[in-house]
């Protein structure tokens, strides 16, 4: 399924959280931590601004984003999980 974000927001694929500690513990799927990680799939054309203007957005597609651990919707796309956010529940972009 092809799928193209409208405005600025972004369509991102969330990283998977680790299963199990260093020390070797499996954590069971009920008490893992949301991820707070993902990669940018897909980006729309930008913000509109008050004069009429487009304003790009500063991420781009394979990007890997932090975000907020409750923000965006999360979706499923071709059975696979995705969060679509806006480029201002980003917290950064990691190197």
């Amino acid at each position: 399924m092809k799928f193209k974000p409208l405005h600025d927001r972004l369509l991102l694929k969330p990283m998977t959280a680790e299963t199990k500690t260093k020390a070797g513990i499996i954590i069971p799927d009920t008490a893992q931590e949301k991820p707070m990680q993902g990669e940018v799939i897909a980006v729309g054309k930008g913000k509109r601004m008050e004069d009429g203007s487009l304003k790009q957005l500063d991420v781009k597609v394979g990007d890997k984003v932090l975000y907020g651990k409750w923000s965006g919707t999360e979706v499923k796309l071709d059975g696979a999980d995705h969060v679509i956010l806006k480029e201002e529940d980003l917290f950064g972009i990691l190197g």
